[in-house]
């Protein structure tokens, strides 16, 4: 874990000390949203990605990659979300999509650390 990612850490920790209701709500909300229900929960965190793209945001998508991986999504799954959010998005889409297929290959060759997962893995 790099300097930067334990001064968010500790950051957050802290604020989570003094704002335990909005950063504990927060915390519950992901939860109830990602679970598994109807819709499987790698499904809900391939959308989360796929939105992380859309609104360029690294370690969103690096979170969710590492999330929907841990429910164990396929390559081709991610593949299929990954070709929804270059349709929506363009060139720049395919500039994002590429961090989060990266992301991907960190995560499955076990290589990618969990520092990378700051965004919304609280």
């Amino acid at each position: 874990m790099d300097q930067t990612t334990n001064v968010e850490t500790g950051l957050f920790a802290e604020l989570r000390k003094l704002s335990p209701k909005v950063t504990g709500g927060l915390l519950r909300m992901r939860q109830e949203a990602y679970r598994d229900a109807t819709v499987p929960a790698k499904y809900k965190l391939l959308t989360a990605m796929a939105i992380s793209i859309a609104i360029r945001c690294e370690p969103c998508i690096r979170a969710y990659v590492q999330m929907a991986v841990d429910k164990g999504i396929t390559q081709e799954e991610l593949l299929e979300f990954l070709e929804v959010a270059m349709t929506m998005q363009g060139c720049p889409g395919e500039e994002w999509a590429l961090k989060a297929f990266a992301a991907y290959k960190e995560r499955h060759g076990g290589t990618m650390s969990d520092s990378a997962a700051v965004c919304c893995s609280h």
